[in-house]
């Protein structure tokens, strides 16, 4: 009877009669067969399953493995439930994915009714539980919030820092436009009054415009200083006012002595100053006017990194390059790769492919900043894509100090970190992982040597290729009490 079998059970023999009654009258027998799916990690654990009979497997895997974790052979082993120790809203999902090896018997309770009897029964006892796996799950959201807050706080930061720079100079070249424009007026008023002629006027615009698409070969400082000093001296002595102030700016533009002895012809030596003056400020107000496209096309290249980083006003899952990803990503932590070299070696043949581009975007400043700070603000990163058996695979490798096997081995652990507090993005490599093999159906590696550590990220182009994979575990299993613990 079904009762016995939960009497012989190590999770519900301590039970009393009246207790395995009540336990009787809200759960069910569940028979299983071999291959059978019984429940999923994510999926919201509204039940407690009682192993009776039978074998089960708990997984989780990517696109191209499973991986074992553990084994429910015992009755009275059990997994889920997990709902009993929040409100109604809790979402609490199981934390592996329970498989089938052999046909058998389970015994099924709802988590709620789970909770309630527990409460009846032993007050105390669920009480310290529900105490524990709740402060156990407000650690965890107020560690993340925390670090997640940090981590943007120094984005922010950075990207003020960036956007900061282009703007001040945008300000600079203004004001200093509205200086080039008020010489550039008066000059035009100071040649009126020299009453030169039309004809006169045309031709000292004719040698303006031969300086408006300068060709001056950049041939060092003092090669430079020498044209300005031949300039200023060529205009002081022809006692033409803030000559030294000009002198660079036809150095800049290549006018020789040639040019100077021109203007002068076609000017007269009364107007030639005026006429200078006017030339000049031209020049001037041309580079202005070509800072402030440099500038403002850097803002703008700035905020569309943001809204490419953040997918501000976009679909969460959409078609997109893989490529635009990482590089707003690079745009975002620009201020921490000063001193770093970055090359790219980006595959022409990398398709679109469908996902959610602000997690991914996640996963790209986590992998790239973690390989940063490896490098400790000096090296190499090396970016790489890549079609390989039907995914994108995307490879981040630093020249850093490497990871040592033991890291290897706990980096997709969650909480675990070999930062110091306030370090980092806050999205641990378990998250990170979740979202490449949970939401993506991919698959991420590390393969660590001094001076070469690399990041594979493996994303199936087609999300049919993909799946749904089998889960990761990282929550309670029932286990013998004299025996070793299936996981915790």
């Amino acid at each position: 009877m079904l009762i016995d079998d939960l009497r012989a059970a190590f999770l519900t023999s301590g039970l009393s009669d009246q207790q395995l009654d009540e336990l009787l009258a809200v759960g069910h027998e569940h028979f299983f067969t071999r291959g059978d799916e019984l429940f999923r990690e994510g999926e919201a654990a509204d039940l407690l399953w009682i192993l009776l009979e039978g074998q089960l497997q708990l997984v989780r895997g990517s696109v191209n493995e499973t991986i074992v974790l553990a084994t429910m052979n015992t009755p009275g082993q059990w997994a889920g439930g997990l709902r009993a120790w929040g409100d109604a809203s809790s979402s609490a999902g199981y934390r592996a994915t329970g498989i089938a090896i052999t046909d058998g018997r389970t015994f099924n309770v709802p988590s709620d009714d789970l909770g309630r009897l527990l409460g009846e029964w032993f007050p105390f006892g669920k009480h310290m539980v529900v105490g524990v796996y709740q402060t156990v799950r407000g650690i965890e959201a107020a560690a993340r919030q925390r670090e997640s807050l940090v981590a943007l706080g120094t984005l922010a930061a950075g990207l003020a820092h960036e956007i900061n720079n282009p703007a001040a100079a945008s300000l600079r070249a203004v004001e200093a436009l509205g200086q080039s424009c008020d010489t550039m007026l008066s000059s035009l008023v100071n040649l009126a009054e020299k009453v030169i002629g039309a004809e006169q006027y045309v031709a000292l615009d004719r040698l303006r415009r031969q300086l408006a698409a300068p060709s001056v070969v950049d041939d060092g400082a003092i090669a430079t200083m020498d044209r300005e000093e031949i300039i200023g001296n060529w205009l002081e002595g022809r006692g033409v006012d803030d000559a030294w102030k000009m002198a660079p700016l036809f150095a800049s533009v290549g006018a020789d002595r040639a040019w100077f002895e021109e203007c002068e012809s076609i000017s007269g030596p009364d107007a030639l100053g005026a006429a200078l003056h006017w030339i000049s400020s031209t020049i001037d107000a041309s580079a202005l006017l070509a800072e402030l496209t440099d500038t403002t096309k850097r803002i703008s290249h700035l905020v569309e990194a943001v809204k490419s980083y953040s997918q501000m006003d976009r679909a969460a899952l959409q078609r997109i390059d893989i490529h635009d990803g990482i590089e707003s990503t690079l745009v975002m932590l620009a201020p921490k790769l000063a001193g770093i070299e970055v090359t790219r070696a980006f595959g022409t043949d990398v398709p679109l492919v469908e996902a959610y581009a602000a997690e991914l975007n996640q996963v790209w400043t986590n992998l790239i900043d973690n390989a940063i700070d490896a490098m400790e603000g000096h090296g190499t990163l090396r970016l790489m894509t890549r079609v390989e058996d039907g995914r994108i695979v995307v490879d981040i490798v630093d020249s850093g100090h490497g990871m040592t096997s033991d890291v290897q081995a706990r980096a997709f652990e969650p909480f675990f970190t070999t930062k110091d507090v306030g370090k980092g993005t806050g999205l641990g490599l378990d998250i990170s992982r979740r979202i490449i093999i949970e939401r993506h159906g991919g698959e991420i590696t590390f393969d660590s040597t001094p001076g070469a550590t690399t990041a594979h990220v493996r994303i199936p182009i087609s999300r049919q290729d993909a799946g749904r994979p089998a889960a990761s575990v990282s929550g309670v299993f029932g286990a013998r009490p004299d025996g070793p613990e299936t996981l915790h």
